[in-house]
């Protein structure tokens, strides 16, 4: 049945074959040195995935400078210092016939926190506009300013490849300094980077094109992209930013400019109701941490002014849920589709997906190529194993309560729906803190666990 299934069906792009079409989605926690140095904890957690069966894993966030990180706390590839690390994480995550995609990244003005380096230094966007959530402040790039980000992004896809890693993506999506450009709800730029939706996917296709003169045709180089903007999802009295039409176009010269995939997801900024939809967890996900009230760091973490003041969540989280979907799950495919008709290279779609008879109906479709799984995995990092068992849905499967992204700055990432360890907080801690073993300083040949079993995995499914 393996062997007819589309689910684990080799996909072949132009110099890279991932063993089977799910991908572990671009995700991590606090788990590195606020340096930028990377840690055991992160060869663990990537392992675990590349141990559940994923043909894939694209990395979370991995900035290519340090002004333009997202969060500290977050390995880095600024420099080649760096390199020997990354050459570890894709070592351990090849040994299980799992690909490495790191994904490169520039915050502009959408910061989760700045960090003591940044503390006398403005954002770098596309605009000098506060963003509304963050309120850090910003600064519009000059042209010297985007030619030295083009150069970093370039250095960081050489780094990757001397690295061995298996390619890298651009995050152009969920508000990040790419999508500060090509959003006409963001940029108002009025030089060769604003105005037309050319001049303003310019800097990204500039990017591209450097990376490819850098390290050749046969290094994978693909593009996350949010597919439409939705900038006023819960303000309505915002822009909307750029349609599914424009994206099209988009895509188009993505694919002319060299890229081998588009990674494709929604939203102008992150969180979105969209991206990722689901609950608003803010209190519930302070519930189940066990805290009685936000702290800083988890209202920092849902950005917005209004949960910093109680009386105006009720207003906020009404905007929020009217906005969100009735359907998570493909919440993204009808939007991949319509991308993919368009192009030639691979689509690979993210959207909450967990069930296996729908992920084979959305590659059977021709929806696109391969799904991405984030939350789910966090869930049922095994997922693949719990399909490739002949399981079509987990027992125990992901809420959609995003309380794993409310308690990400303060406490490791993984699941904190208490329902999903039938009630027992204990054991839910017990099983975040398993990303910390083996510790840093364990014996060579010291793992236990590494290997999995059938009948541990349907019993698993099954408890």
């Amino acid at each position: 049945m393996i062997d007819n299934d589309i689910i684990f069906q080799p996909l072949k792009f132009r110099n890279l074959v991932v063993k089977n079409r799910i991908f572990r989605s671009n995700l991590s926690g606090r788990f590195d040195n606020y340096d930028g140095s990377g840690t055991q904890v992160r060869l663990n957690w990537e392992e675990r995935f590349a141990r559940g069966g994923v043909g894939a894993i694209l990395t979370s966030f991995v900035p290519i400078d340090i002004r333009g990180r997202i969060l500290p706390y977050y390995a880095t590839l600024d420099r080649d210092e760096r390199i020997p690390f990354w050459r570890q994480v894709g070592d351990v995550v090849h040994r299980y016939d799992c690909k490495l995609i790191l994904q490169l990244s520039h915050s502009g003005r959408q910061r989760e926190v700045g960090g003591i380096e940044n503390l006398d230094k403005s954002a770098l966007s596309s605009v000098s506009r506060i963003d509304s959530t963050d309120k850090f402040p910003c600064e519009t790039m000059t042209t010297d300013q985007i030619r030295e980000t083009v150069h970093q992004f370039a250095d960081g896809a050489c780094r990757a490849k001397k690295a061995g890693l298996d390619g890298v993506e651009l995050h152009a999506s969920s508000g990040y300094l790419f999508t500060q450009f090509l959003s006409s709800a963001l940029n108002d730029r009025q030089d060769q980077y604003g105005g037309s939706l050319e001049n303003r996917t310019r800097f990204l296709l500039e990017v591209l094109r450097a990376i490819r003169k850098r390290v050749g045709d046969e290094f994978h180089v693909q593009v996350k992209i949010s597919a439409i903007d939705q900038a006023n999802a819960v303000y309505f009295w915002k822009k909307k930013g750029n349609t599914l039409e424009e994206s099209i176009q988009v895509c188009r010269w993505i694919e002319e400019a060299g890229a081998d995939a588009v990674h494709i997801s929604t939203g102008s900024s992150f969180p979105h109701p969209l991206n990722p939809p689901g609950s608003f967890p803010v209190a519930d996900g302070i519930r189940a941490s066990g805290q009685k009230k936000p702290s800083a760091a988890t209202r920092t973490s849902w950005k917005t002014l209004e949960t910093h003041f109680q009386m105006l969540q009720p207003v906020f989280r009404y905007f929020w849920n009217h906005a969100r979907p009735k359907q998570i799950e493909g919440i993204n495919v009808p939007a991949a589709h319509e991308i993919k008709k368009h192009i030639k290279i691979p689509v690979i779609c993210t959207g909450g997906f967990q069930t296996a008879s729908y992920i084979r109906q959305v590659l059977r479709d021709g929806a696109c190529d391969a799904v991405s799984i984030g939350r789910s995995l966090i869930a049922n990092y095994d997922l693949v194993k719990i399909i490739e068992a002949g399981i079509d849905r987990p027992l125990k499967p992901c809420t959609y309560c995003n309380k794993c992204l409310a308690n990400a700055l303060e406490s490791p990432l993984g699941c904190y729906e208490v329902s999903r360890y039938d009630g027992d907080h204990d054991r839910m801690v017990r099983e975040i803190m398993s990303v910390f073993q083996p510790p840093a300083f364990s014996q060579p040949g010291s793992r236990e666990g590494s290997g999995f079993d059938r009948r541990m995995i349907i019993s698993r499914s099954s408890n």
